[in-house]
This record gives structure tokens, C-alpha cells and sequence, in this order.
């Protein structure tokens, strides 16, 4: 299954000594089914500071991968109350962070769906930031569906 979607979603970033940065974001997307689960993917444009990055969310049960493809590179991987190493990439060199996952809701269907997730930015073992992201899934008018 694959279909045209419309993706909404909210984020909202806090690092230390900042004030908190939101972002909001309407864009399309295609939603794809596969016995693994569901994928998301979209391209990011200039209001979120990624143009030109396709960014790519696989739900797989309990787990969310968030993959970036483009000028940096970045791969995190989220499960609720475990802590993952993720590797982002810049055109400076790549940095290790960890992905602590305090909260993560992922309820997609066909249809289109919720995927929630609240997590804190570790860096040198030590919480450099907080992240929020609440990402509403619906189908697009007139969507096209193959099987």
C-alpha cells in the first residue's frame, strides 16, 4: 500500500540557557505499508532549515526510526524508556548523540494516523536539550492508492 498524504507536525526544542524553539509544518507526503510496518516520508523545506532533505519515519511496533537524507545526515532511533546512539552528520564531521525516549505514541493505520514523540539530547553523557514532536497523518484528497 502507498498514498498520498498531508503531513502535519508540531516540534518544539529546548537546550539549555534558550528559550524553546517551535516549529509548526504542513506539507505532503506519502505513507507506505509493508510487512514491517508503516513508512513515512517527506521533503523538509526552508521553515524547518533542512531544504533539500528527505526525512523518512519507519514504524516498526514499538520502535520509530527518523532517517535524514541531504546536506547532514542523521539517523535516531526511538523506543520508549531506552536510550539509543545516534550519528549525525555535518559537513564539519560526524558527532555521536544519545536519544533518551521518554514518551513515544505511533498509531498508524491506512488511513493515516499519530506519531508522538518526547525525548532529551544527551551529549558527552550529559542532557543538552529536550524535543517534542507531535506528527498528525491524514489522507490527501483525492489520494491514490496501490497495492
Amino acid at each position: 500500500m502507498e498514498k498520498d498524504v498531508v503531513i502535519s507536525i508540531k516540534g518544539m526544542q529546548k537546550y539549555e540557557g534558550n528559550d524553546p524553539d517551535t516549529v509548526e509544518l504542513v506539507t505532503a507526503g506519502r505513507l507506505m505499508k509493508d510487512k514491517a510496518g508503516y513508512t513515512l516520508s517527506y521533503q523538509e523545506s526552508e521553515i524547518t532549515g533542512l531544504e533539500g532533505t528527505l526525512t523518512t519515519i519507519q514504524v516498526e511496533g514499538e520502535q520509530v526510526t527518523l532517517m535524514r537524507m541531504g546536506e547532514f545526515n542523521s539517523q535516531m532511533v526511538f523506543q520508549e524508556g531506552r536510550r539509543h546512539l545516534s550519528m549525525y552528520n555535518t559537513p564539519y564531521g560526524a558527532m555521536s548523540v544519545g536519544v533518551n525516549t521518554r514518551h513515544l505514541l505511533a498509531d498508524l493505520s491506512d488511513k493515516g494516523g499519530d506519531i508522538e514523540i518526547d525525548y532529551a539530547i544527551e551529549i558527552d553523557h550529559a542532557i543538552a536539550g529536550r524535543s517534542v514532536f507531535q506528527i498528525k497523518v491524514r489522507e490527501a484528497d483525492g489520494a491514490t492508492l496501490r497495492q
